[in-house]
């Protein structure tokens, strides 16, 4: 019997689990190995910050579905990985070798500029220590007055989080403020200048400083690049990403970021018994952003190419879309909605938003029909960079 061993409970895996509950393999194990139990859908975690969700309806609980794909579930982080030799390490340190593994383990924050903040530092990834770490931001700030947090990153991610956090101490009744520090002159890099503007005058609505600046950390908070110092009690870091430090043993292809490089199918270049998808991976032939709309519409792909590399067949090609939406909220029940030069504004922005985040979450929760067909063009169809 050949083993197939899925790293990662990430969004592109929750597509293979799903497919494989509709149709399980012939012959053939399956292990999935991530670290926790439950999916945190980073979609609606702005929206749990902010006071609209209860944690329980932004997490996907991995054992149903596990169990519906015929898998069984290995609750640990890896460690390190032997492409040559077919293995995965376990953190205690087990050996696991497989005949195919395939790769969603995400991407971790890029914190080098700021480790001299030590324990103020809180970065968004991992996400499940962020949501576990984030109550005691809120107890923290309840009994200091004058509470500063700083969100670092001018992206969609550290844009909507500054919001949230906001909202969060807004609806404590608690007497805090936030400051975001964009690194460079740019907020929002990427989206249109109308987005741009939308953002900008709701930041300065809900009271939150921008900072233009790339910055260091501190011992009491952050130096900035123009020399001034912004005093922090918490800083939260949505910085650019970094790959997995344990790929740099592994033997596998990687690009110059040290991402797993991997063709239009999602193999590896090097290694035809490897497979990624997210933000562990980088294609060559197409430029596609780390963010969970990838993964999600890969997810079925992958799924299929999975199977066709254990059951025989022809792999498919995975399209990234040229253009995606990106929906971000702004603290209360109101959001920016961005599609290249297009964007717009509203309450019912927001609210198409939490339909398509709770859609998202019902569609793979288990128990339901699984024999229902997997449409991938029906999952969330926009960006969130905060994952």
């Amino acid at each position: 019997m050949k083993r197939l061993i899925l790293v990662g409970g990430g969004h592109a895996h929750l597509g293979v689990l799903r497919a494989l509950a509709m149709r399980r393999l012939r012959a053939a194990e399956v292990l999935l190995v991530t670290p926790e139990p439950q999916l945190i859908y980073s979609g609606m975690v702005p929206g749990w910050m902010a006071g609209h969700y209860r944690l329980d309806q932004c997490g996907i609980d991995l054992q149903p579905l596990a169990r519906a794909a015929g898998a069984r579930l290995i609750l640990a982080p890896v460690a390190g990985l032997d492409a040559e030799r077919r293995c995965i390490v376990l953190p205690d340190g087990t050996y696991l070798e497989y005949d195919l593994l395939s790769l969603d383990v995400g991407s971790e924050t890029d914190v080098s500029w700021l480790h001299a903040a030590q324990r103020r530092l809180l970065p968004v990834r991992p996400l499940g220590s962020f949501v576990a770490a984030w109550p005691q931001v809120l107890e923290q700030a309840v009994s200091r007055a004058g509470f500063r947090l700083a969100v670092v990153g001018g992206g969609a991610a550290g844009v909507e989080l500054a919001f949230a956090a906001r909202q969060g101490f807004v609806r404590g009744g608690i007497d805090a403020q936030v400051d975001l520090v964009a690194s460079g002159p740019d907020l929002l890099a990427g989206h249109a200048p109308a987005v741009v503007a939308r953002a900008e005058r709701w930041l300065v609505a809900r009271g939150i400083a921008v900072h233009r600046s790339r910055a260091a950390g501190t011992a009491s908070g952050l130096l900035l690049a123009n020399g001034e110092h912004l005093a922090a009690d918490r800083i939260v870091a949505a910085t650019g990403a970094r790959a997995p430090c344990w790929l740099a043993l592994s033997k596998l292809a990687l690009d110059p970021d040290g991402y797993v490089a991997v063709d239009d199918a999602h193999r590896s270049r090097s290694h035809a018994h490897v497979f990624a998808a997210g933000d562990v991976c980088a294609r060559e032939d197409a430029a596609v952003a780390r963010s969970g709309v990838h993964a999600v519409h890969a997810g079925p792909v992958l799924a299929y190419n999975l199977r066709a590399a254990l059951e025989g067949g022809a792999m498919r090609a995975y399209v990234p879309r040229a253009c995606s939406l990106y929906l971000i909220s702004t603290g209360p029940k109101h959001a920016i909605a961005s599609w290249g030069s297009w964007s717009t504004e509203g309450a019912w922005v927001w609210h198409w938003k939490d339909w398509i985040d709770r859609r998202f979450i019902r569609r793979h929760r288990m128990p339901h029909d699984v024999t229902e067909p997997y449409h991938p063009l029906q999952e969330s169809p926009y960006e969130h960079e905060s994952h």
